[in-house]
């Protein structure tokens, strides 16, 4: 026997030995989802409380109405079916096409950053499967929304519509540069990344209204901007992460804001 190949075979018993212990542990962790996903009806109100406690009043956020439209708000129907079981947890999830719902403190936080009283007119860049406008649709008079992708858009607008969200207007298109014919807005949301404020928005939102849109490509921050008669005013709030927004801000350069 060639010196050392005792060795060489411990290690490569080692290396298998890792292998099965992945290999189990994926399908355990597999087998526990498909147990849950399929376990029957569960209590999603019971659910969403312990998600608003734990989740989000737990991490600070105290605007009582942002905390009960996440208790109202059915998150797991603007889910996939097939991830259902999963609407409630902390995290994001993949809503397909590339996009996810966010984490459900995310949603709360930015919401509350929005500072809304039921009157104003909103904007939301990112519809994706539609529930943070639901959220918004919860808070405020009137909600217009965009979404780049066509089939999560139309998705959306069925979503919303059959849950009641009739003041919520959905459009497929690039977000980039807003809405202009229904501008101007008291507040606006973004919930994709672009490497810079795109001065649409900022055109667009009235003396006094806030923004609030993560901003980065590797390194996100979540900033709140308030406009003012002379100019803007901005505030970092926490980094993140979120997808990046495609479409015109892919190919814009960012300004000196």
């Amino acid at each position: 026997m060639p010196h050392g190949a005792s060795s060489s075979n411990t290690s490569d018993e080692r290396i298998v030995l890792v292998f099965w212990i992945t290999v189990g542990i994926l399908a355990l962790s597999f087998l526990i989802a498909c147990h849950r996903s399929h376990s029957g009806p569960q209590d999603y109100d019971k659910l969403r409380e312990s998600m608003v406690k734990r989740q989000i009043a737990a991490r600070g956020v105290k605007d009582a109405s942002v905390l009960a439209a996440m208790r109202k708000v059915p998150r797991h129907v603007f889910v996939p079916e097939e991830r259902r079981f999963l609407a409630y947890e902390d995290h994001p999830l993949s809503i397909g096409h590339g996009q996810t719902i966010s984490q459900p403190y995310i949603v709360a936080l930015m919401t509350e950053l929005l500072e809304l009283d039921g009157k104003e007119r909103v904007l939301e860049i990112g519809t994706g499967s539609g529930y943070q406008a639901a959220i918004l649709a919860e808070l405020a008079k009137e909600v217009y929304t965009i979404e780049i992708v066509k089939p999560l858009a139309e998705s959306a607008a069925k979503t919303l519509k059959e849950n009641g969200y009739a003041q919520v207007h959905v459009r497929c298109g690039d977000g980039y540069r807003g809405w202009p014919e229904a501008a101007p807005f008291d507040a606006i949301i973004v919930t994709a990344a672009p490497d810079h404020v795109p001065q649409p928005l900022i055109d667009q939102l009235k003396t006094g209204g806030i923004l609030v849109i993560p901003v980065g490509i590797g390194y996100q921050e979540l900033i709140r901007i308030r406009k003012t008669p002379d100019g803007v005013a901005k505030e970092d709030i926490i980094p993140v992460r979120f997808v990046l927004m495609t479409g015109e801000a892919l190919r814009k350069k960012p300004s000196n804001e």
